[in-house]
């Protein structure tokens, strides 16, 4: 049977609340400040959301100080962003099985909880 991971970000209030929510006892779970996702995961990540750009939080403050919003990214931008900076990966993600459960959206975050829940 494959582990189902979350990807989150500790000293994340909203991903602390969200983690307390859940059981995750039967996940992995990576904290992408301390431990960074690899390019594989990412790769992985986005295969199963369709997109590197779905994966990509709009909310980081660098998004602003970079100066993104007036730039038009394409897919190599969003998975190199993820891969540089950490608060560029929308969070939390939670992988179980096959699926994947984007952020901290009430739908997304209720939607793992059933598939955590079987």
């Amino acid at each position: 049977m494959k582990k189902n991971k979350i990807y989150h970000l500790s000293q994340c209030s909203t991903c602390q609340k969200i983690m307390s929510s859940l059981d995750t006892s039967s996940c992995e779970i990576q904290d992408i400040k301390q431990s960074t996702i690899s390019e594989k995961e990412l790769d992985q990540m986005a295969k199963m959301a369709g997109s590197y750009e779905a994966l990509f939080s709009r909310k980081a403050i660098k998004y602003r100080t970079l100066g993104l919003k007036d730039k038009k990214l394409t897919e190599a931008d969003y998975k190199k962003y993820i891969l540089s900076e950490y608060t560029f990966l929308k969070r939390p993600v939670i992988v179980v099985g096959k699926k994947i459960f984007i952020g901290n959206a009430a739908k997304e975050v209720d939607q793992a909880r059933e598939a955590l829940n079987g």
